[in-house]
């Protein structure tokens, strides 16, 4: 599990740092201020998370049991956090659709990243030593 947690943090981190630039560098004369920073917002919240996973697969203070539950929390809701945001500010841009349902995938994704901070919160009380 800790491959695979500390690959999947390896990767977030990677597009965190592409996407950014593609933001920054890209994109700021074709999408609002507006658009941007929300944009920006997706990238920070997935590069906070990829450093989770970093930890997490890093950590023998977490059990397996809860790691594997906090990677598959977090990596679902950077999907759905993240994902969507990046979704809503290129919208316009790339898709042309007017997709603003998908918006509803914004809460649940941060749910599921709230939730993965519970469960570790958890893993650590329960942790015997």
């Amino acid at each position: 599990m800790e491959k695979r947690i500390l690959i999947t943090a390896s990767i977030l981190g990677f597009f965190g740092v592409l996407l950014g630039a593609f933001a920054a560098h890209g994109l700021k004369d074709v999408l609002t201020e507006i658009q941007i920073n929300s944009f920006q917002t997706g990238v920070r919240y997935q590069f906070y998370h990829a450093f989770l996973l970093l930890f997490l697969g890093n950590t023998t203070r977490i059990s397996e049991f809860y790691k594997k539950r906090i990677y598959w929390l977090v990596f679902i809701g950077i999907l759905f956090f993240s994902g969507s945001i990046y979704v809503l500010s290129l919208d316009e841009y790339i898709i042309g659709q007017n997709i603003k349902g998908i918006a509803v995938l914004t809460p649940l994704g941060g749910l599921l990243l709230l939730a993965a901070w519970v469960l570790m919160i958890i893993a650590f009380i329960k942790k015997s030593n």
